[in-house]
């Protein structure tokens, strides 16, 4: 009998969704205010993430503080910078990145980030800095009261032109359905990506909303035990590793689905580079990343530290995984919208995968 392969669901259409609904209650990001930066003309080229990122990362160790923020600009085609002063953009410039001078430091933007994480819990809100704006854009969707919108509005003003504060029309939801993915005894959810660990057991990992809910996973409804959870995180983080048995498990290549294809490594994202996720309802969806290390409240606690993209997914997406690619990115923790009416733009979010391997010792592939 020929045996089932269990892809790595690295952001494909096949990347089932975590029927748990934890997981995909992400606000949408608000348009941008009038005056703000126009948003980039066409699609970022995927060839320039590595080298963007790797850019930005350098630039910000030679910087330090004079660096505000980054972001891939497909208009210009290359990376932008904000920086707070001219002689940082004059280096900027050298190094072959385009600089902008803007009025909110990095400092300041993480410390309004900070305070909005230790002052607001209120379910349905979320966060993140975007660099094109040059502030922090918090939002909220139709069942923050008005009570709780009013003292979320104080804390805002008490921060200055940092922060922004924008209603979402879509509301925060769980995707609650799944799809072809790993079934625990009474949830679906996508399983994320295939890794290994030196002196273990290879394993997946995916939200740690799922592994939070189900200790033992299948490849079917009802069908045999694939793996079992060994350890889970959320809310804090979102993310969850999966051990395949030391003998006899399912074949499970370092590939997504559909059509396997390959997944090489892991590496951090960029604000603007362009992104592919999948799910079980949806299947493939391509999107950008439009701000890193974002907050959500959902009704279970609060997650930090989140990818954001533009890319849809809906009930039964939640869990799969974020690639570009050849590299892994993150594993879906939530998300808002649809993917059939592209009014209120969607916004998904995920947990880093760089910081899931890391926790757990392991490598992909």
């Amino acid at each position: 009998m020929k045996r089932r392969w269990i892809p790595a669901r690295v952001a494909l259409a096949a990347a089932s969704a975590v029927a748990l609904a934890a997981v995909t209650l992400s606000p949408q990001q608000a348009d941008a205010s009038p005056g703000s930066p126009a948003a980039p003309a066409r699609a970022p080229s995927a060839a320039s993430n590595a080298s963007d990122a790797s850019l930005a990362r350098t630039l910000v160790a030679a910087l330090g503080g004079a660096v505000a923020g980054s972001y891939y600009d497909s208009a210009l085609g290359r990376l932008v910078v904000d920086v707070t002063d001219s002689d940082a953009a004059g280096l900027v410039r050298a190094a072959g990145a385009a600089p902008r001078v803007v009025e909110h430091s990095k400092a300041e933007l993480d410390s309004a980030h900070a305070t909005l994480d230790s002052r607001i819990t209120t379910p349905g809100t979320a966060w993140a800095a975007d660099p094109r704006l040059n502030k922090v854009v918090l939002t909220a969707d139709p069942t923050v009261t008005a009570a709780d919108l009013a003292r979320i509005k104080d804390t805002a003003r008490s921060l200055g032109s940092a922060v922004v504060v924008k209603r979402s029309a879509t509301k925060l939801t769980r995707f609650i359905a799944g799809g072809d993915g790993i079934w625990g005894s009474q949830y679906r959810c996508s399983l994320g990506f295939n890794v290994k660990r030196p002196g273990k057991p290879d394993a997946f990992v995916t939200a740690g909303h799922c592994g939070k809910a189900e200790p033992d996973w299948r490849a079917s409804n009802g069908g045999p035990v694939i793996a079992r959870t060994e350890a889970a995180t959320f809310p804090g983080r979102d993310y969850a590793i999966a051990a395949y048995p030391a003998t006899g498990a399912v074949d499970h290549p370092s590939a997504v689905n559909p059509g396997l294809k390959p997944i090489t490594g892991a590496g951090a994202a960029t604000v603007g580079q362009a992104i592919s996720r999948s799910g079980s309802s949806t299947g493939l969806k391509n999107g950008t990343v439009t701000a890193l290390n974002a907050t959500v409240n959902y009704k279970e606690g609060q997650v930090t530290g989140l990818i954001e993209t533009s890319a849809c997914a809906e009930a039964g997406d939640s869990g799969g995984p974020l690639f570009a690619g050849t590299t892994a990115l993150g594993v879906l923790s939530g998300g808002s919208g649809s993917c059939t009416m592209p009014v209120p733009a969607p916004r998904t979010y995920y947990q880093p995968v760089q910081e899931i391997l890391d926790a757990y010792g392991a490598t992909i592939p």
